[in-house]
């Protein structure tokens, strides 16, 4: 069983409020737009962390993560990538590889619109984008996900609401 704590989008912005939400978390999934290496030392001195790049982040960033992450997780297929577009209207240059080789779990960012939704065109793969974590953007509420994985079900799917894009709770 592998406790998730997932988030994305955070803009160079990481609440103090992630650590108590993901504290029983055994691992954490950053969809890009990261912002900066501060947060990325933060994430990884706390928990394991898996981590794609976004659009936003720079060289620095870029260095210590990767543009799509493809990994197996607890009888899971997982793609993370940053921008991924949504069911049914994926990004043009994602669209190829999942029509061939749908993953159980595509997790994307970039929207900032938090979206869990399972695809029946794409052998019932699971669609899940976290919303934005941090203060930029348009998004009203910053938002996570956490979740466990075991033996091929996902179950606890929780979203965590971390107040208004722009208060501090």
């Amino acid at each position: 069983m592998t406790r998730i704590g997932l988030l994305s989008d955070t803009h160079g912005f990481l609440d103090e409020a992630i650590f108590e939400h993901f504290a029983t978390c055994d691992e954490l999934w950053h969809a890009g737009d990261v912002g900066s290496t501060r947060i990325l030392d933060q994430l990884e001195a706390f928990k394991p962390l898996r981590v794609v790049f976004g659009n936003i982040d720079n060289q620095a960033v870029r260095i210590r993560s990767v543009e799509n992450l493809h990994f197996e997780l607890e009888g899971f297929r997982i793609w993370m990538t940053h921008i991924g577009g949504a069911p049914p209207g994926y990004n043009p240059q994602v669209r190829p590889e999942l029509r061939a080789n749908p993953p159980h779990l595509f997790v994307c960012g970039h929207s900032h619109i938090l979206r869990v939704i399972r695809d029946p065109k794409l052998h019932n793969m699971l669609y899940i984008n976290p919303g934005a974590a941090g203060k930029e953007g348009f998004h009203n509420v910053r938002t996570l996900l956490r979740f466990v994985l075991h033996e091929g079900k996902i179950s606890e799917m929780e979203v965590v609401e971390l107040g208004k894009r722009g208060a501090l709770n």
